[in-house]
């Protein structure tokens, strides 16, 4: 249960996200407990809502790898597909499980959100990837986010400013949101003009 966010603007991608962690139906004061949601993964930073364990999971997949290429659509289908093969293999305490009785494939029950220097980009719980150009949002706060976007996107204006107010809004509005909020940035990589 979290909020995290990414929006393009100003030639950056902006990924923001809370740092509430809930137990159930009871949750921490942040001043004692500050879940870190967004993760450097090679050149580019992701976002985690749903189970905290993928928190630590990712973290020590991380950790054994010598490089990470997540850059494109493609490559972060792979690196999922690898942490698939993972999870089944060396985290015995993943339940296999999937989306529901009729769908054919897996769930990881948690979503992803990234920015790279060539967008932005959501992995959904059964590890499809779509990218976005301007701005979304994920996690139990997710539609509050994406209304707040909506309405203040501005491809011209502080993309921090913007990104974290979208935070705070759904802090506000979903119970299962809030804390600090972190915010990191990425250049966007110049798009080459079609002749």
């Amino acid at each position: 249960m979290s909020i995290a966010v990414a929006i393009k603007c100003r030639q950056h991608y902006v990924l923001a996200a809370d740092s509430k962690r809930t137990f159930g139906g009871g949750s921490v004061s942040e001043k004692n407990l500050r879940d870190v949601k967004i993760r450097k993964v090679g050149g580019a930073y992701m976002a985690t809502t749903g189970w905290g364990l993928y928190g630590n999971i990712l973290d020590d997949y991380l950790a054994k790898k010598k490089t990470v290429r997540v850059n494109d659509s493609r490559q972060i289908f792979t690196f999922f597909r690898g942490l698939w093969g993972q999870l089944r293999e060396h985290y015995s305490l993943v339940n296999e499980q999937s989306g529901g009785e009729d769908s054919p494939f897996g769930d990881l029950d948690a979503s992803f959100l990234l920015i790279t220097p060539n967008g932005i980009f959501y992995v959904a719980c059964d590890m499809s990837v779509t990218r976005f150009d301007q701005y979304y949002a994920i996690g139990s706060g997710g539609p509050y986010g994406l209304g707040a976007l909506h309405a203040m996107y501005d491809p011209r204006g502080s993309g921090e400013r913007i990104a974290a107010r979208a935070v705070e809004a759904a802090c506000d509005l979903d119970v299962y949101c809030g804390g600090e909020i972190d915010v990191v940035k990425v250049k966007a990589r110049p798009t080459r003009s079609k002749r």
